[in-house]
């Protein structure tokens, strides 16, 4: 099975948490009598995961490159409450530029954070694990003092579509019309890495195995576009006075394109292939000419940008700031990502992974809260969650001889 796995390109870890979320799902859905696979969970599940998942694929950067952050959650509530105060108090109610400026705001918050930590880890040698917590503390003070601990509402409502609550969604026609595209992506992208491999004389997966996991993603696609549209919207009807589906979250739509370009980094450009090779082997790249600095510095701006994403969407979708915002986040990023089976020895770590990492966490929230679970324990079992998934991730290197 694996051998048969590794020819067909698929990662058997990653194939292995696809299977463990099935289950989890299955599970889920038979506890909760069904409520958990509805529509309406769904799509919710769907936003929940975008905050998390957004900060998760920043963090795959960083762990890779064997650093860390423990500051996310607190810049969240940073730049969530520059964005909030920009909107409140710096422009008049219903302003037509404020939402926007308060956008350019989070994240130049979010690299300015971003180039200070980075500062303090490349140039000066204090460690990222003593850098972000002490950010950790700096900036959840500092939110606070952005509105001297009041919360700041109402919030524009272009700006709480970005929230994915009320006209936060593309609609049934626009979100099968995307979906087409991500099908048509599939079958393109499958066909020019053969077409690459068979240039490079690489030994082709059999082709049944290739059209059985292009029908596998395309088929997951299709489910996943059915089901956002199967909530139905009431502030849409159709003639006959029905509601329309809602369709796919705008939330959701910024992740995709999120992790669309920090594959692509990853996976094609000069920066990206530094971030490996630092990660994998320190000594080596700085030897062989990479800038460590820069690329660590680069790091922990994405990251800084990525924080700031998750401020805006939280922002908007409880159409209010709160210096509350984020709180246990970073145990959340840094259990996705590590689930997501990024190592945190470095140099090794999946975007895709990360995403699939900040779904089964989730799901896991998201199904104790319909199981009635308290706080308390829910927090218990993440953390016991996090422990298993930094075992496994230390059995696995062990296992392939890392």
């Amino acid at each position: 099975m694996r051998a048969l796995l590794s020819r067909s390109g698929l990662d058997p870890r990653f194939t292995s948490m696809l299977l463990a979320l099935l289950l989890m799902w299955l599970v889920l859905a038979a506890l909760t009598g069904g409520i958990f696979l509805t529509p309406r969970n769904l799509y919710n599940l769907s936003i929940q995961t975008c905050v998390i998942a957004v900060m998760a694929c920043g963090m795959v950067y960083l762990m890779v490159a064997r650093q860390i952050d423990l500051s996310v959650g607190s810049l969240l509530a940073l730049t969530g409450m520059f964005a909030a105060y920009t909107q409140v108090e710096l422009f008049a109610p219903g302003s037509p530029w404020g939402w926007i400026v308060s956008i350019f705001v989070a994240v130049a918050i979010g690299i300015l954070v971003g180039i200070f930590q980075g500062w303090w880890v490349a140039y000066q040698g204090v460690p990222a694990f003593v850098v972000t917590l002490a950010g950790y503390l700096m900036f959840r003070g500092a939110a606070f003092m952005v509105s001297d601990g009041q919360t700041l509402a109402p919030l524009h409502p272009i700006y709480q579509m970005l929230g994915g609550g009320i006209n936060g969604s593309i609609g049934v026609v626009a979100s099968s019309c995307l979906g087409a595209l991500a099908c048509a992506y599939v079958l393109w992208r499958r066909w020019a890495q053969r077409r690459e491999m068979h240039r490079y004389a690489v030994q082709l997966p059999p082709l049944w195995l290739e059209a059985l996991k292009v029908g596998f993603q395309c088929a997951a696609i299709v489910a996943f576009v059915v089901v956002m549209n199967s909530y139905p919207d009431p502030t849409h009807a159709d003639a006959q006075g029905h509601p329309t589906g809602k369709g796919i979250a705008i939330p959701v739509l910024i992740l995709l394109l999120v992790v669309f370009v920090l594959t692509f980094v990853a996976e094609r450009t000069r920066f990206g292939r530094y971030v490996f090779a630092y990660g994998g082997n320190p000594e080596a790249a700085l030897l062989s000419g990479i800038n460590t600095r820069m690329v660590i510095i680069k790091i922990f701006v994405m990251m800084g940008v990525l924080a700031a994403v998750a401020g805006v969407i939280t922002t908007a979708r409880l159409n209010s700031g709160a210096n509350s915002m984020g709180q246990l986040a970073e145990l959340y990023v840094i259990a996705a990502t590590v689930i997501g089976g990024t190592s945190l020895a470095g140099g090794v770590g999946s975007i895709q992974g990360a995403v699939v990492g900040a779904i089964i966490i989730q799901t896991l929230d998201n199904g104790m809260v319909l199981l009635d679970v308290a706080s308390a324990k829910r927090q218990v079992l993440i953390g016991l969650v996090l422990i298993a998934a930094v075992w496994f991730d230390a059995f696995y290197n062990r296992k392939e001889g890392r």
